[in-house]
């Protein structure tokens, strides 16, 4: 059984738990321990932090890295901001010796030493790599065939590109293909690569701009009927999740597509009710997908 340090962030276990049980539900369906960082603090957000303060933006999230080295742990993330953060600091560190040293004087101050032994991963790029397709296929239990889903990769998941490693943003397919594993379709929609509209501190500095790019992509979405949005960033699922009700009754619209985590969306294909992965939680209702995966299971049933 492999080990890695879950790395929760903030808006995950304060706004979406579903996600955390999720995200904790597939791991040990595919044999991974998940160790705790205790103590662990916000990475922190890196379009904000990063762009003011580059010294303490990357104290911070060493120390969150230093907690796992003592663990002998990679840090498997569950959100694209986080992975972000954290491995854009943790580059920075072990390819710049002065930097290190610097950071290290202050986390002496408080007990703690940057070694950069450790790597960071993101849970869809970790499946993606260690596991690959076919795995993902072969345990696979409740095939999501007939849904239609529509994949936001996000910012920080594949920017910047010389450092994630999967090439430009108009060639990657990893996202889509563990969509397509599932057994559901993951469809190509105009400004697919698009922000979700949250990022760089956009949603509490400029809410009316953030929600109009939020619309922008709920409009296309919306046109291509797909059955969901999946996410793989707790911070993207609260914009078109909560943010889909306020471009609602901003701009007058009425969309009602249900929001998930991709670890969600491979829960519901390894077999775990939809309660035991917090859909039920969203804001947006996802009733009606949920009565539509269950039309579907039940008629497989009466066929076997």
């Amino acid at each position: 059984m492999s080990n890695l340090s879950i790395f929760l962030g903030c808006v995950a276990p304060h706004r979406y738990p579903g996600i955390e049980m999720a995200s904790r539900r597939i791991m040990s369906k595919l044999g991974v321990e998940l160790d705790e960082l205790e103590g662990a603090s916000c990475c922190p957000a890196p379009g904000v932090f990063r762009s003011f303060d580059q010294s303490t933006w990357l104290a911070l999230a060493s120390r969150n890295i230093t907690l796992s080295e003592e663990l002998g742990d990679d840090i498997l993330t569950i959100c694209n901001g986080c992975f972000g953060s954290l491995s854009d600091a943790n580059h920075i560190l072990k390819h710049n010796e002065t930097l290190k040293d610097e950071v290290n004087e202050k986390l002496k101050e408080v007990g703690y030493n940057f070694k950069g032994t450790q790597n960071i991963r993101h849970i869809v790029e970790y499946l993606f790599k260690e596991y690959g397709i076919n795995k993902i296929k072969e345990l696979v239990e409740n095939p999501l065939t007939n849904l239609r889903v529509g994949v936001h990769y996000g910012c920080h998941l594949i920017k910047p590109t010389d450092e994630r490693g999967f090439g430009s943003q108009d060639d990657v397919t990893f996202f889509d293909e563990l969509v397509d594993a599932t057994g559901a379709e993951s469809i190509d929609y105009e400004n697919k690569m698009m922000c979700c509209g949250a990022g760089g501190g956009a949603r509490t500095a400029v809410l009316d701009l953030s929600l109009q790019m939020t619309d922008a992509k709920l409009e296309v979405l919306d046109k291509e009927g797909v059955d969901c949005i999946i996410d793989a960033c707790p911070f993207c699922h609260l914009q078109y999740d909560v943010g889909q009700l306020e471009v609602n009754k901003k701009f007058g619209k009425n969309y009602k597509i249900p929001v998930l985590h991709y670890s969600q969306l491979l829960g519901l294909a390894f077999g775990f009710t939809p309660e035991e992965l917090g859909i039920d939680k969203n804001f947006v209702d996802c009733s009606a997908l949920i009565e539509k995966l269950n039309k579907k299971k039940n008629a497989v049933k009466a066929e076997a």
